[in-house]
């Protein structure tokens, strides 16, 4: 609960809120611009009571949002922003200073106490606060900046390589974002990034729009890449069938992870784990392994071992081509953690058995002519 107005220095009693809120509201209000380029917006319902007793030290919320297009919205402001207040009349100026919003969502301010700031852009804080110091000041005009922005909690869910909620310094955009969350899958549909955000005033409601990042990374749409706020969310598509082509292309971008570990096994020159780009193909995969065994190597079974999100594994066997280009069906590109296994040729295999076969033969010839020399002498 908000603290009671107190009395001012000049004698002046606390303004009351019967008298002034109607007219609040409506500067408020008229200072939101109605902007163009609208996006649906879905609402929780809000309550007769709620509605009718807005809470204490806040202007009302408008019945209709304006919905503008997200890289015009304004700087909702809540809990750890610090700004600054300063007045133009000189004589006011001990009234102003730093100004930090609390967890609870308000500021402690000179002559007014605690008062709702969080919900309210830069401007309608501004609107709110000029009519509250104008029961109280002679002269209330006032400048309100933002200082400090406060972190942001941002919710990465889809093809991203680690979804989750992220905590992003202030003024973060998408590009970031994805980049702070280990960058997107092999199945990402850039052109079909969803950003949802709530909107200023009404509780519950919020808009989303849709974004093109392919637009970003072949003609630089900084449009596309928005500043981004708490409490934004941003789901990452899942191409239906990307190409392939595009999805070595995106291997380059730093939208995806700097390098993926794989495991190379088997019939080449430096089996283990190694480290490549994103989206690798696997025949450059075995060539960073050093490349097959010759002769031990089967080149037409080559196995390709993934696990996949939901627990399940799947296998594919492919033939070695060094001719043909990335492709799903002959060379797909890799991901992290995918598993290459090089089977051993007949004759690789013919080998492995006449040396088990002759180790144990050498050593018993060995022992008998130990033993026999042994013996002799």
């Amino acid at each position: 609960m908000t603290a009671s107005l107190p009395v001012s220095a000049a004698g002046l009693p606390q303004p009351s809120r019967c008298r002034w809120r109607s007219g609040l509201v409506a500067l408020v209000l008229g200072l939101t611009p109605a902007l163009a380029g609208l996006e649906p917006v879905t609402a929780q319902p809000t309550s007769t009571a709620a509605a009718a007793t807005p809470r204490q030290g806040r202007p009302a919320s408008p019945a209709t949002a304006p919905r503008p297009q997200v890289d015009t919205d304004l700087y909702i402001l809540g809990p750890g922003d610090v700004l600054a207040l300063t007045f133009l009349d000189p004589s006011a100026a001990g009234v102003g200073g730093g100004v930090s919003i609390l967890p609870d969502g308000t500021a402690t301010l000179a002559l007014l106490g605690q008062v709702q700031l969080t919900g309210l852009t830069i401007s309608q804080a501004s609107a709110w606060l000029t009519s509250l110091y104008s029961k109280l000041l002679l002269r209330p005009q006032l400048y309100l900046t933002l200082t400090t922005p406060r972190p942001l909690k941002v919710s990465i869910l889809g093809e991203i390589d680690r979804p989750g909620l992220y905590t992003l310094p202030g003024f973060s955009n998408v590009v970031s974002a994805i980049q702070g969350a280990g960058g997107i899958t092999q199945m990402a549909d850039l052109r079909r990034v969803l950003l949802r955000r709530r909107m200023p005033g009404a509780e519950g409601a919020y808009k989303q729009t849709e974004l093109n990042l392919g637009e970003l990374l072949q003609f630089g749409n900084q449009r596309q890449n928005p500043i981004l706020f708490d409490g934004d969310t941003l789901v990452l598509a899942r191409a239906s069938q990307p190409l392939p082509d595009e999805v070595l292309l995106l291997g380059t971008t730093n939208l995806s992870p700097p390098t993926i570990d794989v495991n190379v096994i088997g019939e080449v020159k430096a089996p283990g784990r190694i480290a490549v780009r994103a989206n690798t193909p696997l025949v450059e995969a075995i060539f960073s392994a050093g490349g097959p065994n010759n002769w031990r190597a089967n080149k037409s079974n080559v196995e390709l071992v993934r696990l996949n999100r939901n627990g399940t594994a799947t296998r594919q066997i492919f033939t070695l081509n060094y001719t043909k280009g990335v492709s799903n069906a002959f060379n797909p590109p890799l991901r992290a953690n995918d598993t290459i296994i090089v089977h051993r040729s007949l004759y690789g295999e013919a080998v492995d058995v006449l040396n088990q076969a002759i180790v144990p033969l050498t050593q018993i010839a060995n022992f008998w002519a130990y033993y026999n020399g042994y013996f002799r002498n």
